[in-house]
């Protein structure tokens, strides 16, 4: 087919593009030089123990300049975004947006740079898009630009690009670390405890990890009549002091937790003592479920409970040929989802007569082992959205009984 000539431009059907009369073929290729009004620039974090590498960019089409830099270091941080400016022909006052990934730094970048300015969000690692490809090639280079791309896109208006983690204020985050604290601790208990136990059966010894271990430790005899040799007795102790130090740690927060809640000076604890009310929950879950959970996040509906606990179900639907569930999604707050539920075989035995237990015992409760397993997934799913509308309502769940009653 022959081509139209208009204004100098031959198209023929071929789809190549002829400049002039002597239609000489040209390649489209991208500026290289950003020619427009820039109202942004766009920098991502990949952040490593000793190296990070920082992404600038200004806009879609864009080549990214990344540069590496000291972990940690602030100022250099300053100085590579005010070069950024300059490199991109930007003003001073321009708006800068910025992102990383949650992980091992915390927050406390993410203060940082909103101290300067910027607009920062944290990504949830696991949100992030990748190669489905068996094999797929992974650098810090190519995830500082993955993660440019991808703000690019959020900022766009595509919000579901990726999870973005909600940052809790100094304070917020300083009320997580005394139950976090118990639950190190008191993993760490059952480790002495069990080295214990298996240091003493490697000797064919049974004993108690009572408050009178070492003076029994000092009289145990062997199968054969002699005493544990003398290596061993002073593992043993070392291991009994170590387990002696936890159990005394265990016991000042235990103090401290019960001090706090009693005293009720911040909103957190006055909604701990409201929980505490209702039989089934003690002081330990709903320290939990405050300060991860109800204390200072914002619910609009009954899916963003279930969706931040990990608890909705994930279905797997691709036509007619996988059809399918996956279980739960577990996303989320996975120590939060622990507790959820434990509380809720909890509540089956101290609430019997309420609503949820009701429903429970009707629907999973004439079924197998699996299937109760199965329904107290969904029972927990249940009781936190009942939890949140008692919270914000002061109405007891239907049925619930109070410990006073």
């Amino acid at each position: 087919m022959q081509g139209v000539e208009k204004a100098g431009l031959s198209v023929i059907s071929s789809g190549i593009l002829f400049i002039g009369k002597e239609s000489q073929v040209s390649q489209v290729t991208r500026q290289k030089d950003f020619t427009g009004k820039p109202e942004v620039l766009y920098l991502s974090f990949e952040l490593g123990r000793r190296e990070w590498k920082l992404g600038f960019t200004i806009g879609k089409g864009q080549k990214a300049r990344i540069r590496p830099m000291p972990a940690g270091d602030l100022a250099q941080v300053e100085a590579e975004i005010a070069q950024a400016r300059q490199r991109f022909k930007l003003a001073e006052d321009v708006r800068v947006v910025s992102c990383y990934e949650a992980g091992r730094d915390g927050f406390w970048l993410h203060r940082f740079l909103t101290s300067l300015g910027i607009d920062n969000v944290v990504v949830d690692s696991s949100s992030i898009e990748v190669n489905r490809r068996a094999r797929r090639a992974k650098t810090d280079e190519l995830d500082v630009q993955k993660l440019l791309s991808q703000l690019l896109r959020y900022h766009d208006g595509e919000d579901r690009v990726w999870s973005v983690v909600r940052v809790p204020s100094v304070e917020q985050e300083d009320g997580r670390q005394l139950h976090r604290d118990w639950e190190a601790l008191t993993e760490e208990r059952t480790l002495h405890r069990n080295r214990i136990k298996g240091l003493l059966a490697s000797q064919g010894v049974f004993l108690e990890t009572k408050a009178d271990f070492v003076e029994r430790v000092e009289s145990v005899v062997l199968w054969d009549g002699t005493p544990l040799p003398d290596e061993m007795k002073l593992r043993l102790k070392r291991e009994w002091e170590r387990l002696c130090l936890v159990e005394a740690q265990l016991r000042e927060l235990r103090s401290l937790r019960e001090k706090k809640v009693s005293e009720g000076e911040s909103a957190a604890m006055r909604m701990i003592q409201q929980l505490v009310l209702l039989r089934a929950i003690g002081q330990i879950s709903a320290w939990v479920f405050v300060q991860e959970f109800f204390g200072w996040r914002q619910f609009r509906n009954r899916r963003q409970i279930g969706a931040l606990a990990g608890l909705v179900p994930l279905p797997w639907r691709s036509g007619e040929s996988l059809n399918r569930d996956q279980g739960i999604s577990k996303e989320g707050i996975s120590r939060l989802r622990t507790m959820a539920i434990e509380i809720a075989w909890s509540w089956l035995r101290y609430q019997p007569q309420s609503r949820l237990s009701l429903w429970f015992q009707e629907r999973y409760g004439p079924g197998t082992r699996r299937s109760r397993r199965v329904g107290i997934v969904a029972l927990a799913r249940k009781l936190l959205i009942a939890l949140w509308h008692y919270l914000e309502t002061g109405v007891i769940p239907d049925g619930a009984v109070l410990k006073a009653e």
